[in-house]
């Protein structure tokens, strides 16, 4: 069962086996999202999708250039930022694992690897050491080097190594109906579009996942040749999500 979240303003409305998750215009500065999970009230170790698991769902997007990301599937909430939305659990960050079809405007550069994608319609999969979140905290004393260009690009390295990823850039035309799936399994994720395979990696991410549908209005970037960035984009008009034949099954 997916529980819908939404900021001020924005939205998630469901009719029958179909939602629209919708978020406002605004100034940047301001978070806005809408989100279809069945984890946010939970510690990741109770996190429910577990391998073999599979998503499809048929989707459009309201325009080709949505400021911010859009995207669906199994992730573990590495960020765990709990937004002071009700009933969000709070967790500390740990590395990534995911899989998923993820959209990103080009503030976006979300990739550790200089020979991947980093924004655009992303088939992409994460996989990370379980290290234990408060071992982790002990790194927040690098993070003003990460505004050291130098050490900033060591860094960067020094996690594409710790962080496995595999990413395929889509060339498809978003404010169209597509089937999308996708196919985790411990071994192999697969990307279907249209019922063809658009991308298969090995690159599989370490479970228990939640599952996640969301479109928001954020960016963060960590460019090779930069510093990381990240903040909220303005839009200038509202953005949504159709979804429709949506099946979840692990």
């Amino acid at each position: 069962m997916l529980n819908p979240l939404a900021t001020p303003l924005a939205s998630v409305e469901k009719n029958q086996n179909s939602w629209r998750l919708q978020v406002p215009a605004g100034p940047g500065g301001n978070y806005r999202l809408a989100q279809l999970d069945n984890y946010s009230s939970l510690s990741r170790r109770n996190f429910p999708v577990t391998t073999p698991a599979n998503l499809s769902l048929c989707c459009r997007a309201s325009s080709t250039d949505s400021p911010g990301t859009w995207g669906f599937g199994f992730w573990n909430d590495p960020f765990a930022v709990s937004l002071g939305l009700h009933g969000m659990a709070r967790r500390l960050p740990v590395f990534p694992n995911a899989c998923w079809f993820f959209n990103a405007s080009p503030e976006n550069h979300l990739s550790f690897h200089d020979h991947l994608p980093g924004s655009g319609l992303l088939a992409q999969t994460f996989r990370s050491p379980k290290i234990p979140s408060s071992l982790l905290l002990t790194g927040v004393i690098a993070v003003p080097l990460l505004y050291v260009k130098i050490l900033s690009k060591w860094l960067r390295k020094f996690s594409g190594r710790i962080i496995a990823e595999d990413t395929q850039l889509l060339n498809l035309n978003t404010t169209q109906w597509h089937v999308y799936d996708l196919s985790w399994d411990s071994n192999t994720v697969i990307f279907k579009v249209d019922h063809s395979i658009v991308f298969q990696t090995q690159i599989s991410p370490r479970g228990p996942l939640g599952a996640v549908i969301w479109i928001d209005n954020q960016y963060a970037a960590w460019p090779a040749a930069g510093k990381p960035s990240m903040g909220t984009l303005r839009q200038t008009r509202a953005e949504w999500l159709e979804i429709d034949q949506l099946e979840i099954k692990f």
